[in-house]
């Protein structure tokens, strides 16, 4: 009930929004209040200043004036330490569910900042150099397919003294692509052979396929010489041929009673598609996607089957 209360009562007070490209903390935006320990010292320093009066101790006054003093500079360093930092939102690259979100955020100060944190699901504690631009991971567990927000983050600091606390709220307009977790394994659905372009990729002369180990009998011109003069092992060259194959990915061909268990069985198979060389399509009950292949086209199925049946989904991302 009491965190409940307590959040209700930022929302109101601080009144969170979504920013849109680079912000700069100015001081409409940081709030600052005493921690435990300032408090304590303030505490502190009212009971030296009651002895003081009590007793007419100079040097007593000294003391107490002195660490107010100080206490005040730390406050102001506390302040400083946030103030007109500018700050802007990365891209994020998409992952699987199950998988960590990387959210990158750039931060650009003019001078040293110490000891900041950035919270929100978890913490992220770092420094900041002078006059460079510095990208900070923010780390966000993925627990389901779909969009994922960072949300609203808070940057704070205790600097130098942990007397008082200094903090700003973050909330930029991104989000995260969550990929629906593929299946362990599952055999690719029956190819079609509609005409003679090439799909599938085997042995041959065609194109670069990569590298394999020296055998005895290779032919020396398939040795990668430029490979073995930088220290590596004899390796040979290998090439493919592309053969007449394609497949349609259907929703209503995965075997699993579930949406989910459907759709995690799908992008097993776009995946291994794409491995294998083969040229595919993708049939979902909204939308379809004609046959091709190669990593756009391997991304342009996973977002389909990520965005599958949800509320926020759109053809084109944002």
């Amino acid at each position: 009930m009491r965190s409940a209360l307590k959040l209700r009562l930022s929302k109101w007070l601080f009144r969170p929004k979504i920013e849109h490209g680079s912000i700069v903390l100015t001081q409409r935006r940081i709030f600052i209040l005493p921690t435990r320990q300032g408090l304590a010292l303030v505490l502190l320093l009212i009971v030296m200043l009651l002895g003081d009066i009590n007793y007419s101790l100079s040097l007593g006054y000294m003391l107490t004036f002195l660490l107010a003093m100080m206490s005040v500079l730390s406050m102001l360093h506390a302040f400083r330490n946030l103030a007109q930092l500018e700050i802007s939102a990365g891209r994020v690259e998409p992952v699987f569910s199950g998988e960590t979100a990387r959210f990158l955020l750039h931060f650009n100060s003019k001078i040293p900042r110490y000891q900041l944190v950035l919270q929100g699901r978890d913490s992220v504690c770092f420094d900041l150099p002078a006059g460079r631009n510095s990208e900070i991971i923010y780390p966000a567990l993925a627990t389901k397919r779909g969009r994922l927000s960072a949300g609203r983050l808070t940057l704070y600091t205790e600097f130098p003294l942990g007397l008082f606390h200094a903090w700003c709220y973050l909330h930029f307009d991104t989000w995260a692509l969550i990929y629906p977790n593929p299946c362990a394994s599952a055999p690719l659905p029956i190819g079609e052979t509609p005409d003679s372009t090439g799909k599938r990729s085997v042995t041959g002369d065609d194109d670069f396929a990569g590298l394999r180990n020296y055998v005895s009998g290779d032919a020396l011109p398939r040795i990668a010489w430029k490979a073995y003069a930088r220290g590596h092992a004899l390796q040979v060259k290998q090439f493919a041929t592309q053969l007449g194959e394609e497949i349609v990915l259907r929703l209503t061909d995965a075997p699993e009673p579930g949406l989910e268990g459907k759709l995690s069985r799908m992008t097993r198979w776009v995946l291994d598609a794409e491995r294998q060389g083969l040229r595919y399509g993708l049939n979902l009950p909204d939308s379809e996607l004609n046959a091709g292949n190669g990593t756009a086209h391997r991304d342009e199925c996973l977002r389909r089957l990520a965005l599958y049946g949800l509320s926020d989904a759109s053809p084109n991302p944002p």
